[in-house]
């Protein structure tokens, strides 16, 4: 069905993206595509959906890919029909009945009699029996847009999906029908996704990178366990190669030990002996040279090993190159944050939820915020917050240190560089080679110093908002996270779970990814309507 040959390709600006991938893909594959944010994999789509020429290789491919993409603000400015291309039949479909039996709308419909049921049907069951074809993309949530382009895949009835973050913005229950179709389908799918209960769906797991793919024969979870027996490999050798460096620093100074102490013996007999000072000097200058080269040798060899030690540090996951040191918040365990009562909020006269909220969060504990697309989640968080009031009820909040990382990480300045953007966030006076020093250890190396804020990944974002808060002197006493997974590649998403598990503060995380939710231990939930 598909056949990349030694495709690889280049950004405009010359820089090398990845090379020599090789990848064929048989009927009914179900394939993941994970790596690391940057490593190329939506081009890889794109390529493949034939939007991108490769620089090098060959595409062997047989059938026309159905692509669901992960941005979707290219089209807003299309209506639904216009965004799945079906907007010619449909209109063709329409003149036909209302009389105008034109040779071109049959053309254009050609025998699809059907296209309008099929689109009817695919909205009900992605849920979206209340949107019209004609409504503009961008009158859509971002939940909306996912779903409307999951729908053209029963529409367009394709051999080859490929998805690209296709979780994304999806409720539970939305998230459910995609897990359904992914284990029901005959389709053949590449998926791009983070999202590791997916991921277990799919056969293959193919790990991208600058040099190629590397293919696991099995689930996310079989290709998490093969992982971990390279990284334990990887540590033993670099242990080993750590006790061969030891050992032959030791030898070097043993053997030069020793051939001073015979350089100095036999320069006493010489004296002894009443040797011309002529000779003397040629005997010394003879010595100087046997052990000049007796230690270049050592040297050579030393170098070697500390060359092959440095080639396996390098390849060590970044994410056990880090530290985080989260400061724990000051407040008590159990003192009282919040106690909503008959907390109501609306946008016009209708309320935002089905029933009043009643609910109390205290400090420590680590609580998960849950409900549908449009439940107002978000809109909860702006009440806690002190961004809006509720129109009834009443919500007590007790002073406390709030940090909200938004979906955006509006915490960070896109007018800064990253250097600016760390510094800003220096409230305990760290010099400026120790905030270097915390950069580095955020994997932020000295080229990324200057880098504006604005050209950072999702991933990167988050990175440097997580040093921020190392930096700053005063731990929060409660960090709010809405849906921080999303757009995040599975080393992110790590990291941010390690980061959050250090913390010992009050959590409470909007998220419908629930293993991360399992993995950062959430105690108990808030479930709004």
């Amino acid at each position: 069905m598909l056949i990349l040959q030694n495709i690889s390709y280049t950004h405009p600006n010359k820089d090398l993206l990845f090379s020599t991938i090789h990848l064929a893909v048989n009927n009914h594959d179900k394939i993941a595509l994970i790596g690391n944010n940057g490593a190329g994999k939506s081009t890889l789509l794109k390529i493949i959906n034939q939007e991108l020429a490769p620089s090098n290789g060959q595409i062997i491919i047989d059938t026309i890919p159905y692509f669901v993409p992960q941005i979707f603000g290219q089209y807003n400015h299309l209506s639904i029909a216009e965004a799945l291309k079906i907007d010619g039949k449909l209109n063709a479909l329409k003149e036909i009945l209302n009389g105008n039996t034109t040779e071109e709308n049959f053309n254009v419909l050609n025998d699809d009699w059907t296209i309008e049921d099929r689109c009817n049907e695919a909205l009900k069951y992605w849920q979206l029996n209340d949107l019209d074809l004609s409504q503009k993309l961008e009158s859509l949530s971002g939940g909306q847009k996912t779903k409307v382009f999951l729908a053209g895949i029963s529409i367009h009835h394709p051999e080859l999906v490929l998805l690209d973050e296709p979780s994304n913005h999806l409720d539970s229950e939305s998230r459910e029908l995609l897990y359904n179709y992914i284990q029901s389908t005959k389709n053949t799918l590449i998926i791009v996704s983070h999202d590791r209960k997916l991921l277990n769906l799919l056969h293959t797991v193919c790990e991208l990178n600058k040099n190629g793919i590397k293919v696991y024969g099995g689930n996310y979870d079989f290709y998490a366990e093969q992982k971990e027996m390279e990284k334990n490999a990887l540590n033993q050798d670099i242990h080993n190669k750590e006790k061969i460096l030891r050992k032959a620093k030791e030898k070097e100074r043993e053997t030069l030990e020793r051939q001073q102490k015979a350089d100095s013996r036999g320069k006493n007999k010489q004296e002894k002996a009443g040797v011309a000072r002529i000779m003397m000097n040629t005997l010394r200058n003879k010595a100087e040279n046997s052990t000049s080269k007796l230690k270049s040798v050592h040297t050579e060899k030393i170098d070697g090993i500390s060359q092959d030690l440095q080639t396996l540090r390098s390849a060590v996951p970044d994410t056990d190159k880090m530290k985080f040191g989260f400061d724990n918040s000051q407040l008590h365990k159990g003192k009282i944050l919040f106690t909503a009562t008959d907390l109501t909020f609306g946008y016009t006269n209708k309320p935002l939820w089905k029933t009043n909220l009643n609910f109390q969060i205290t400090s420590g504990e680590r609580i998960a915020l849950k409900g549908k697309n449009g439940s107002g989640k978000t809109t909860l968080i702006n009440i806690l917050l002190g961004n809006f009031e509720p129109q009834t009820g009443t919500l007590y909040r007790a002073a406390n240190k709030a940090i909200y990382i938004d979906q955006d990480y509006s915490l960070i300045d896109n007018h800064l560089n990253v250097y600016e953007q760390a510094k800003k966030f220096n409230s305990s006076a760290l010099e400026e080679h120790e905030i270097k020093i915390r950069l580095n250890r955020f994997l932020f190396s000295k080229e990324d110093w200057q880098k504006p804020c604005s050209a950072l990944s999702g991933g990167e974002k988050m990175r440097l908002l997580l040093c921020c808060l190392t930096i700053h002197n005063k731990a929060p006493d409660i960090i709010i996270l809405d849906e921080p997974t999303n757009n995040l590649d599975i080393q992110n998403v790590h990291i941010l779970t390690n980061a959050i598990n250090e913390y010992q503060g009050t959590l409470l995380i909007v998220s419908h990814d629930e293993i991360f939710l399992e993995q950062t231990n959430m105690e108990r939930s808030i479930v709004i309507e």
